[in-house]
């Protein structure tokens, strides 16, 4: 099947599609020039699909075009942008200590 992601802004979260179905999402909080990721969740029967990843590089591939600073307070994403330095760029210099990053 092939997935997609939407922006949501109604629900202020990414949402992640595999073919029609909604299989999770990126939920966010924005202000300003400043989007802080609060939670995502993959429904498990779509677990193991690499969806997470999808999800996080189109959420995060969104705020930097839109020339957003990220703060990472969901687990998930902090975690993604560790093991994808490329993206800790987006989170401000003074914030990445307090994000482990």
């Amino acid at each position: 099947m092939e997935s997609r992601v939407a922006d949501n802004t109604g629900r202020s979260r990414f949402e992640v599609f595999d073919g029609d179905e909604l299989a999770g999402f990126a939920e966010y909080h924005r202000y300003q020039d400043e989007i802080a990721f609060i939670h995502t969740e993959i429904d498990p029967r779509f677990a193991g699909r690499g969806l997470g990843g999808v999800l996080a590089r189109a959420a995060l591939g969104a705020a930097r075009e839109q020339g957003l600073a990220v703060l990472p307070f969901c687990p998930f994403v902090r975690g993604w942008i560790g093991k994808h330095p490329e993206y800790a760029e987006l989170v401000p210099q003074g914030q990445r200590a307090r994000f482990g990053l």
